[in-house]
């Protein structure tokens, strides 16, 4: 078979491999669309050395059909199509005991700790299927696993039918808790960004949120004068490396005083600088702030709602490219950043697609 291998850092090559042994509680499958992620990025360019190991096929988000299944998988037959949480728990420490898998203490993802979706065909766990309807095609499909993300995040914040949001970051995370917010409440939805593109993609999709360019206003007291100075039920920061601003506050920050009393800020950028907030503002409102990390079985609640009509996959999907063009892909997205939000990778042709 054919994939991108991760080489060495900035640079993928599209080359023949062997094709993936199956074990006898896994499948493989025939990789239709696979997304490039904001964490594709950061292996890409070596940020998660040397938890990862090259070479390495890249791509943990993707979707396609089972073309072999080990003598152990009972619930799964070929021919059927599907899309892969790429999330690989221990089950033996204090998160799992619990039940809380995106808190594992050694969490593994497919295609960052083992190889992944950048290819033809790759063999995945029986645990991490998901069945697709024929009604959802392979290509929008592959946004499943985005999607799972942003309504993490949502569930994670308790958000609700009537609440108001901001969200700090209109990347791929950004606007995959957009879409599923919108599914939720009908209230008013701030964007905030520095990206005037981004925000303007945002727009588009959904004229009726307020887009709000930090490097020309302020945000919070944009919110606060559009809530009556009550502030959001919730704010979520996905930014991750912002760009500073003077005299703005940094995205955590900004959260935190956009909140009304009692309120929730959700974090979910993957910054590596730290992020400095006022705790007594916290304090006076008796806050909370959360974490969240990937998701936690919202597969299904995503492909739900891509059944329903609910989601937009046109307006996340910004290119489409084959499989040998990878390393292309990745350049544009390294190059310009405010252009592109989710770029698929097509791994097969036509016939495999819905």
């Amino acid at each position: 078979m054919h994939a991108a291998v991760l080489k060495k850092y900035g640079r993928l090559l599209w080359e023949e491999v062997p094709d993936p042994s199956v074990k006898d509680d896994e499948v493989l499958v025939k990789v239709a669309y696979a997304g490039i992620c904001g964490s594709d990025m950061h292996l890409y360019h070596g940020d998660f050395s040397p938890r990862t190991r090259l070479p390495l096929i890249p791509g943990h988000e993707f979707s396609g059909m089972i073309v072999k299944a080990g003598k152990h998988v009972h619930q799964y037959n070929k021919g059927d199509r599907v899309v892969v949480d790429p999330i690989v728990w221990c089950g033996a420490c204090a998160a799992c005991q619990i039940r809380h898998y995106p808190a594992c203490s050694s969490l593994k993802l497919i295609g960052i700790d083992m190889d992944g979706g950048f290819a033809e065909y790759v063999a995945v766990p029986q645990t991490t299927l998901y069945r697709i309807p024929e009604t959802i095609s392979y290509r929008n499909a592959a946004l499943v696993e985005v999607y799972s993300i942003g309504f993490h995040a949502c569930n994670r914040a308790q958000l609700k039918k009537g609440d108001t949001v901001a969200i700090w970051g209109t990347g791929r995370i950004g606007q995959s808790i957009l879409q599923a917010a919108r599914t939720i409440t009908e209230s008013l939805i701030f964007c905030i960004d520095v990206l005037p593109q981004r925000l303007a993609m945002a727009k588009q999709a959904f004229p009726d949120i307020v887009t709000i360019d930090s490097s020309t206003q302020d945000p919070v007291s944009v919110i606060r004068e559009m809530t009556n100075d009550r502030g959001v039920d919730a704010a979520f920061e996905a930014v991750g490396h912002a760009v500073p601003v003077p005299d703005r506050p940094n995205p955590v920050q900004g959260c935190v005083r956009s909140i009304r009393g009692a309120g929730t800020v959700c974090v979910l950028g993957l910054g590596d600088i730290p992020s400095s907030i006022l705790t007594k503002e916290l304090i006076w409102k008796e806050a909370k702030i959360i974490a969240s990390r990937v998701s936690h079985g919202e597969f299904k609640q995503a492909i739900e709602h891509l059944q329903a009509g609910r989601l937009q996959p046109d307006a996340m999907i910004s290119a489409e490219f084959s499989g040998n063009e990878t390393q292309h892909a990745f350049s544009l997205l390294e190059k310009h950043p405010d252009k592109y939000v989710k770029v698929l990778l097509k791994m097969h042709s036509a016939k495999t697609n819905g």
